[in-house]
């Protein structure tokens, strides 16, 4: 695969990744009902997200409350809001960042060494990007799976498992981290050699004089 078709590939996989982890961060199924257990309650289904939780019922009828409080949420959740809103916005910044550095933009610089180095400042964006979502989802997925496990008088039907969303936000982070790892794949070094030896193999085209002494 060349160069400009590997960034192309890293870009869009990268932005394919941010795009899943706006969703991911703005659906409200980030834990979910358990439906375990013998006396299975389907009337309501209850899905809680970072912004809201809502409540499902057999009718089809959907009832969505904003958390009313930033203070009074767990640790877990503050720390999961915060982790998604730095990952988009490092996102946004590597999508702008790797649009003047690709080599099949006309954008900003036109050096191919330095259009190299912002796609790799660029893929480095996105690969923090995907860290922050990857962070944000696994802490959370794993306070979903401790208060499962825990010993507590809460029957495990009462209880909540893993939503959608986080199958999202793992497969956005995996997107994210992929198309930024390629696109940090262009090497400006290499360029750099190849260019300082087309120079040195060029014929001088400057005619030598000989020195006569006189």
């Amino acid at each position: 695969m060349g160069g400009g078709a590997r960034e192309l590939a890293g870009y869009l996989a990268a932005l394919g990744g941010w795009v899943a982890a706006v969703a991911a961060a703005v659906l409200p199924q980030w834990r979910q009902s358990s439906y375990a257990g013998d006396a299975i309650i389907t009337a309501v289904g209850l899905h809680e997200g970072l912004w809201m939780s809502c409540a499902a019922q057999s009718t089809g009828q959907v009832q969505c409350r904003l958390h009313d409080s930033l203070l009074s949420l767990d640790v877990h959740i503050q720390t999961s809001r915060a982790l998604m809103v730095i990952s988009l916005l490092l996102g946004f910044f590597g999508i702008i960042v790797s649009v003047v550095g690709m080599k099949c933009t006309k954008v900003g610089e036109e050096d191919p060494v330095t259009k190299s180095r912002i796609a790799v400042a660029g893929g480095v964006l996105f690969i923090l990007s995907g860290l922050c979502t990857l962070a944000a989802v696994s802490l959370y997925a794993a306070q979903v799976t401790y208060e499962f496990f825990r010993e507590s008088t809460v029957p495990i039907n009462a209880r909540y498992e893993f939503g959608s969303a986080l199958f999202v936000g793992w497969g956005a982070a995996s997107l994210t981290v992929l198309g930024g790892s390629l696109l940090c794949c262009s090497c400006p070094a290499k360029e750099r050699r190849g260019q300082q030896y087309y120079r040195q193999s060029q014929p001088s085209t400057a005619r030598e004089i000989p020195w006569s002494g006189r």
